[in-house]
């Protein structure tokens, strides 16, 4: 059977599929009478029934959940108000008229089991939330008020402007949103890509006060003349009937306003980047270190031709990485280390108004010298495209691998579902709503040719992001503070790119994929079905843990392996160089292993703080020539000392971006108090920046394969014999010996003293307002994380002194905790305000514990227990669940029904007594300060954020150790970790069995 009868037998297949469910109404859409569009979703057993008939997973949805998607977003915003719209989907969620308590939507999702969020893209606003299907109602009517009657009461504006000005700040120091400010700043005057979308509290609060504009006033304006029913869409999902879906529906939603007026529109603001602004080279000085190059085309829109999607198409051939591609090609010139094409369907990539394609090039330092060199490569690839025209065999080719996926994909959370649902019925015809996203539907060479033939050279725009274009850069982006520069495209290669030039002989279309799955055939058991996985194979070195899929029932696997090896974390040095390694190891895959990554089998490897862990997973038909390949490749490593140069240089630039953000910093600077002989992220820095020799590599290498200890876990549509053969490929291939004793896969934990200790340090980024602050509590060995998770849930959503508060329960090395994070900036805070902050809000919450009911109590409990119930939605959450407890040597498989039966005997006494005990005069307490620079800390007010300490001068960052303050009493300081931390107790290895 040829492609082109199998592309029609797909396309069939789908039809059908998509009319069985429509006329079994597990799907309904509806139209009210207001003008509102809505899909309902019942969960009904014969769909199951049906899709597993199909071999497609079974939808199984553990929580209802809904979306709703407004048809309005910042390019709507006003002139003199930017950030408007942003504000507005902040602010309707401050209470309604029907239930005025102002954050009291969040605390009833909280009380059930449920989460929300909200979204404002250019031209659409997504709001979602979820929660146990028996609140699904009361929570649709509590939603649904912020639509028919928010109150955005006056003294909300105030507070909620900090939150949006929160995220602002701390979106400031990403490389991706300060590129896309600029890049929507080369627009056209007149054109709302000009705008800026974030807002802050300049924009929301200072400036309309200095200009008497009532932003109250223009808030509800905006809201009237915009929220309106007739271009919302929304997508309800729980396992109700459709007709009492639809009841709640019609009764909750008729109530939102039609205001008539017709939706904003801005098609008719064509080719906004078609100016001689667009059309030339930005040098761009970046947070990160990093050098790449983006080229970048604005072509008409090409949301009309998703069932053709000429750009997948594209995309999928110059990102290709296997043989004639551009990284190809790109990689033997030690030029490149990573290629990315496409469109990213978000707002700002594709809109009414344009589409982007963009290629952005990771360069390494040689290929930042030879940049022009290759945007020429890239160029020439893509004429080569344009004169070969479509390809109907490589269409095909990725429709049948995106059908496949389509038909046997795991079923995504629910929420995410009807947020993605509810965008695509503003996207797609009514019979695509479900699969117009994903699918490719009608071959039309024309409609690709025409997206091809507009990637001309002349057209494109180029940004060269690299620190070394420091002191180039004396223009000054106005929102994110972007230094940059702009020039024409240097003659030669604008004349060059101009003519007919010559192809590259190196560069060409990929052959056929030979990874492509054919055999979807559920596998017959071979062993008695277990609930949990069993070890099916134990020697000296290594075991292996297998469980066959028998619930989802699909034809898929994944396959993981840990390489545990005591020599990792010997010395500094030997970390480094296993990073090293894994680095070039990836890199040697890239190629080779490319084209099974199209096809759906995903593979990863990871350097973890004890061995090498190898994840695949996939269409089963074809997951074991990848995970061979892997084995391969590890069994005859080797490198050239071009390609050892290259990935130590790139290893450089990522320990410094981890060093630079304060969330990782402060993650390194807690974990480096409390796990005994770790190594610091500064000291793997300063042993690379030291140089390492290629024997010292070699070496290593062959030292960590000589001698390894290796665990598997196998799950999903395997027999079992099968499965052995994963390992048996490993240990005939590797051929190593078994350990000599044990190597234990975790540290061992300080024993923290009975007081307050604090760390404070100044981030790296001399131009980074954000602060972070986390307050670790230290829970005593004997205790349960049962308490933990009671406590969490009642943290969640309670606000200490800004908008980003993460409360977390925290397995150490099998130590337990709890903690408190909060990410506020130095310009709003005082780092130990906010720790005071946090410590009056747990003084607070003990109250509360204490005086809560009974009733109270029990409901917060069962909320617990549900969510923990909540059936997996895919295959890869089980996985995840029993890798952990291979991946730690815990092997309690049975984990969470253990902490299911052990909340149900928890009572509120309990809960208060274990949190006294840990909040009282014996509690061990570490907080953690990585502070911003602004004014609170006694810095003068930045703008800058892009000076980074000794970023230029390539000395190595140091930890600033920062005293404490009056606002902080009866603590210990530390000024040097390592020396403090030596005299401390050092805990026993701990696993959590019981």
């Amino acid at each position: 059977m040829g492609n082109a009868e199998i592309s029609v037998l797909l396309r069939i297949w789908i039809w059908e599929v998509i009319v069985f469910i429509a006329n079994n109404s597990s799907f309904r859409y509806i139209k009210l009478q207001n003008g509102l569009c809505a899909l309902l979703i019942s969960d009904l057993n014969y769909l199951e029934v049906f899709l597993e008939a199909a071999f497609t997973e079974t939808v199984v949805f553990s929580q209802s959940a809904a979306a709703l998607c407004v048809a309005v977003g910042s390019f709507s915003d006003p002139e003199d108000l930017p950030g408007l719209a942003h504000f507005l989907e902040h602010m309707v969620f401050m209470g309604s008229l029907k239930y005025p308590d102002e954050n009291g939507f969040d605390a009833f999702l909280k009380k059930h089991g449920g989460s929300d969020n909200a979204s404002t893209d250019c031209e659409r606003t997504v709001f979602q939330f979820d929660v146990q299907r028996k609140y699904f109602k009361e929570a649709l009517d509590r939603w649904a008020q912020f639509f028919i009657h928010p109150l955005m009461i006056r003294d909300a504006i105030d507070r909620e402007v900090e939150a949006v000005d929160s995220e602002y700040q701390l979106a400031r120091p990403s490389d991706a949103n300060r590129k896309e400010m600029l890049f929507g700043s080369l627009a056209r005057p007149g054109h709302p890509m000009k705008k800026f979308f974030w807002g802050n509290a300049d924009t929301l609060k200072h400036e309309p006060k200095m200009n008497n504009i009532d932003t109250y006033t223009r808030l509800r304006d905006f809201w009237q003349r915009h929220y309106s029913a007739h271009y919302m869409t929304l997508v309800v999902q729980s396992k109700e009937t459709l007709d009492t879906l639809e009841k709640w529906v019609t009764e909750i939603f008729s109530e939102i306003p039609n205001n008539g007026l017709p939706k904003p529109s801005f098609g008719h603001l064509t080719q906004p980047f078609d100016t001689p602004e667009f059309h030339k080279l930005y040098r761009v000085v970046p947070i990160r270190k990093v050098h790449s190059l983006s080229i970048t085309w604005a072509l008409p829109p090409q949301e009309q031709y998703y069932r053709v999607k000429p750009l997948h198409y594209i995309s999928w051939l110059v990102g290709h990485e296997g043989k004639g591609s551009v990284l190809s090609f790109l990689r033997k010139k030690f030029w490149a280390l990573a290629l990315y094409g496409g469109n990213g369907e978000t707002g700002f990539e594709q809109n009414s108004t344009y589409s982007i394609f963009s290629i952005s090039v990771t360069l390494t330092d040689e290929g930042y010298k030879h940049f022009y060199e290759v945007a020429h490569v890239v160029f020439q690839y893509v004429k080569m495209l344009q004169q070969r025209g479509p390809d109907k065999r490589i269409w095909e080719e990725i429709q049948k691998i995106e059908a496949n996926e389509f038909h046997y994909q795991e079923q995504t959370d629910p929420v995410d579902y009807v947020e993605s649902l509810c965008e695509n019925m503003q996207l797609f015809q009514k019979e695509d709503f479900l699969t117009g996203d994903q699918l490719l539907f009608e071959y039309k060479p024309e409609v690709i040719a025409d997206a091809l033939n507009q990637l001309s050279p002349q057209r494109a725009n180029l940004v060269l992001l690299s620190a070394a274009n420091e002191g180039q850069c004396h223009l000054k982006e106005k929102w994110f503070g972007t230094q940059y520069s702009v020039e024409d495209i240097d003659k030669y290669w604008s004349d060059l790119w101009a003519s007919d030039f010559e192809l590259n002989q190196d560069l060409h279309l990929p052959e056929e994929n030979k990874y492509i799955a054919t055999d979807f055939a559920l596998k017959v058991a071979d062993c008695p079905e277990t609930e949990y996985p069993v070890k099916t194979l134990s020697t000296q070195q290594g075991c292996l843990w297998y469980r066959k899929d028998d619930k989802f029932k699909i034809p898929k696997g994944y396959v993981r392996f840990h390489l545990i090896s005591p020599l990792i974390q010997q010395s500094a040095e030997n970390i480094v160089l296993f990073d090293t390694f894994v680095n070039i190891l990836s890199h040697n895959l890239g190629e080779p292993a490319y084209e099974a990554d199209v096809a759906q089998l995903e593979y990863k490897l990871v350097a973890g703080e004890h061995g090498l862990v190898i994840r695949v997973k996939g269409f089963n038909h074809k997951l074991p020539l990848l995970f061979q390949l892997i084995i391969d490749y590890l069994s005859d490593f080797s490198f050239t000392p071009a390609v050892f140069e290259m990935i130590t240089e790139q290893l450089k630039k990522t320990y410094f971006n981890i060093l630079i953000k304060p969330e990782t910093l402060a993650k390194d600077v807690r974990l480096l108090i409390l796990e005994h002989s770790r190594w610091s992220m500064i000291d793997k820095y300063q042993t690379l920046m030291n140089g390492l020799s290629i024997e010292s590599l070699s070496s290593f290498v062959k030292a960590f394969k000589s001698q390894l200890f290796v665990e598997g876990l196998v799950q999903g549509n395997f027999t079992s014999r099968v499965s052995t053969d994963f390992l048996n490929y490993v240990v005939q291939k590797l051929q190593f010996a078994p350990l000599a004793h044990p190597c234990p896969v975790q540290f061992r934990v300080v024993d923290l003293p009975n007081t307050h200790l604090l760390c404070k340090v100044k981030t790296l980024n001399k131009g980074d307002a954000n602060s972070e602050v986390t307050v670790y509590y230290q829970v005593r060995v004997s205790s349960v994380c049962t308490y933990l998770s009671l406590c969490q849930e009642q943290f969640l959503g309670k606000d200490v002194t800004d908008y980003h508060v993460y409360p977390t329960c925290r397995n150490t090395s099998g130590i337990l905790g709890f903690s408190v994070t909060v990410a506020t900036q130095a310009t709003k805070y005082n780092s130990e305000l906010v720790d005071k902050k946090i410590e009056e809000f747990l003084s607070c919450f003990e109250e509360k514990i204490k005086h809560l009911t009974e009733e109270a109590f029990s409901t917060q409990v069962t909320a617990l227990i549900k969510l923990k119930e909540c059936e997996d939605s895919h295959l890869g959450e089980e996985v995840d669940r029993n890798w952990n407890e291979v991946v730690t040597q815990q092997y309690l498989f049975d984990r969470l029904a253990r902490e299911i039966e052990a909340l149900k005997s928890v009572t509120k006494s309990d809960l208060v007594t274990w949190f006294q005990a840990h909040r009282s005069n014996k509690k061990k307490v570490l907080s953690v300060h990585v502070v911003g620079f602004g004014k609170h800390e006694g810095d003068a007010e930045v703008t800058a954020v892009s000076e980074v300490q000794n970023s230029s001068s390539g000395e190595i960052p140091h930890l600033t150790f920062l005293p404490p303050s009056s606002l902080m009493t009866n603590i210990t300081s530390i000024k040097d970790i390592k020396a403090y931390t030596s005299t401390l107790n050092v805990l026993p290895y701990h696993k959590i069995l019981k």
